[in-house]
């Protein structure tokens, strides 16, 4: 196992804590060689409602496999500002 910490945005915040997940920088533990998707489907979330993935503050790919420590937060479709979705290459 793994300890990364994790936090949610938006709607995916309130999705969390329907299932009684912490998601504002919380500690958890999860299995070693997990993928960002794999810990969507983990958390019983909608890959379709991830549009974004940060991993220690870096947006990178949902195939992103992920490490002890990592600091993790998915943002859902429109929650990134206009003017980094622009940067990003999302508009």
């Amino acid at each position: 196992m793994i300890e990364i910490t994790f936090s949610a945005f938006s709607f995916l915040k309130q999705k969390c804590k329907e299932k009684g997940l912490s998601c504002s920088n919380a500690k958890m533990e999860i299995p070693e060689n997990m993928s960002v998707r794999n810990l969507i489907e983990y958390l019983h979330l909608d890959d379709n409602d991830v549009e974004a993935v940060f991993i220690n503050h870096k947006i990178l790919s949902k195939d992103t496999v992920l490490n002890n420590a990592d600091k993790v937060a998915i943002v859902p479709p429109g929650g990134i500002p206009n003017h980094i979705a622009a940067y990003i290459g999302k508009n």
